[in-house]
Parts: C-alpha cells; sequence; structure tokens
C-alpha cells in the first residue's frame, strides 16, 4: 500500500549526502531527481521510496511533532549498520540500538535517530536474535 514518504528539508545540498549514506547501508540508492533539487531513494521503482526536498509553498519544512518514518529491516546488524551510517553523517541519537522490551520470537530490536533537519526515524528488526 506504500508508495513512498516524503520529508521537506531546509537544505538540499546537506540532506543528500546524509541520506545518500543511510540508504547505502540499506542497499538503496538515488532512484529520481526532481527540479527543486529533492532526491527519491530506493531498490527500485515498483518498492517503497523515501524522498527529501523544499516544501512547494515555498514555507520552511518543519519537524512534525510525534511523526517518525519506521523502517523494517532483515536483520539486526542491517539495524545497526543504518543507525552508524546516520550518526556518522551528522544525525542525532534518538534511542541506541537494542532490545525494546524482552527477547523472544517477536522481540522488538530498534535504532532511533533524527535527521539533520531533525526528522525522527526508527531502523527495527522483529523477531529473535
Amino acid at each position: 500500500m506504500l508508495g513512498y514518504t516524503m520529508y521537506g528539508t531546509n537544505d538540499v545540498a546537506k540532506a543528500v549526502p546524509f541520506y545518500d549514506k543511510v540508504f547505502a547501508a540499506l542497499g538503496a540508492k538515488q532512484l529520481m531527481q526532481f527540479p527543486n533539487g529533492g532526491v527519491a531513494w530506493g531498490v527500485a521503482f515498483d518498492k517503497p521510496m523515501f524522498a527529501i526536498g523544499t516544501p512547494n509553498d515555498g514555507q520552511p519544512a518543519t519537524v512534525g511533532n510525534g511523526a517518525m518514518m519506521a523502517l523494517s529491516l532483515d536483520a539486526r546488524a542491517t539495524v545497526d549498520a543504518v543507525y552508524a551510517a546516520a550518526i556518522a553523517a551528522g544525525g542525532t541519537c534518538g534511542g541506541p540500538p537494542g532490545v525494546r522490551g524482552e527477547e523472544g520470537p517477536q522481540a522488538f530490536y530498534g535504532a532511533y535517530f533524527r535527521d539533520l533537519d531533525g526528522n525522527k526515524f526508527c531502523a527495527f528488526r522483529i523477531g529473535p536474535a
């Protein structure tokens, strides 16, 4: 059902290299560039994508209070890699990688970070270690 998600940015020139590094850890790459300098990343055009760009209304991009993008990943090591890439690229920690709750078949292993504009993300894996 999900086609793409887009976050606004106030500095495309800084946001694009940040996301290039974060999404490289997922095996995703730039798939589209927009006239406003925005970019969409993904693994294929027929799969969900993530995009950034300046708001079309010309107003500053703002962070949604309570909004978060969650990335469902295939392994805990991938969660760790995405989080590490985000922090190394200048993102800020919103909660380091680890199990939230208890270990088991439905264990939630997640890491939280914010991008350069303050947008919140969770990289997570559900399942046993």
